[in-house]
């Protein structure tokens, strides 16, 4: 828990605050912009909630923050209420998970609800309120894992739901060696008429992404928008395997067509397929360059 003795002075006075554990993870700022900003190299309260719609976004990132570094001065009252709110909705049948972890650098995790079984994209934090609200949702079928940074507390929900894991073979380690469902190979993987799972190495030697619906792309830390450059990028300082082959896959991925980005890391995007198109194009030609 956040803790007042650590409140950052570049915090406005009020309710809520971010303390110095924060790890600039940029969770808060995307969940509730009207409060949260960046000051410095971490998170801040710039504006107090004016209204109650605010003040359950800021809730609720508060329960998402992976290291609990928000924090209210006063018990919120309604903490339940906000519980409520997660798996959020984004749009149509897709929600995302909140409770970030961690252990995989507050990635974000989704969940898709559909008639023959959820899909939860990536590990979110496992914590009761967030599991009993999957389970009134359905429960979950598989635990789609993009790559081997945010796996997180997989084997819980593995536990809890028998859900079958899938995870390229290349990405496995001493964590993930029971995964159900381990990917070999480099072609694209089609998990039922609805999901494509498409390689996409670069960032990690076998990272993947999942294309749902051929509407949304659960990109994990290959693709996401930025909003300093305005455009969609991937994340060379993160690059772990090999950018050239990051380039190459993107150069792969511009040839689907999609309508949303769901990153683990970065932040989320929605356009229409031509804009989605025109935008992929200028992030390869921008990978170019870097």
């Amino acid at each position: 828990m956040a803790h007042i003795n650590l409140r950052r002075p570049e915090n406005i006075s009020g309710n809520f605050y971010v303390d110095s554990s924060c790890i600039d993870c940029d969770t808060c700022r995307w969940m509730a912009p009207e409060v949260f900003t960046q000051a410095g190299e971490q998170s801040a309260v710039y504006r107090q909630p004016t209204n109650e719609k605010a003040s359950m976004r800021s809730l609720a990132a508060l329960l998402s923050c992976p290291t609990s570094s928000i924090g209210t001065v006063e018990k919120p009252k309604n903490i339940k209420e906000a519980q409520q709110l997660l798996p959020a909705l984004v749009a149509e049948n897709v929600y995302h998970c909140g409770y970030h972890s961690e252990k995989s650098y507050a990635a974000a995790s989704y969940l898709i609800v559909r008639p023959e079984g959820n899909i939860l994209v990536d590990s979110p934090r496992f914590v009761p309120p967030l599991v009993k609200n999957i389970e009134a949702m359905g429960g979950i079928r598989y635990l789609y894992l993009t790559h081997r940074d945010d796996v997180a507390d997989h084997q819980q929900y593995r536990d809890r739901f028998g859900c079958d894991r899938i995870l390229h073979a290349d990405e496995i380690n001493a964590d993930t060696r029971s995964v159900e469902i381990q990917l070999s190979g480099s072609e694209p993987y089609q998990l039922a008429d609805d999901l494509l799972i498409l390689p996409t190495p670069g960032h990690t030697k076998a990272h993947t992404v999942l294309l749902y619906n051929n509407k949304f792309l659960f990109s994990g830390d290959h693709l996401a928008w930025s909003e300093n450059l305005q455009q969609l990028i991937a994340f060379r300082e993160v690059c772990w395997y090999s950018w050239p082959e990051q380039i190459k896959s993107m150069q792969n991925l511009a040839d689907y067509s999609f309508e949303w980005v769901l990153p683990g890391h970065g932040r989320r995007y929605n356009a229409d397929r031509e804009t989605m198109s025109n935008q992929m194009q200028k992030c390869i030609a921008w990978m170019v360059d870097a």
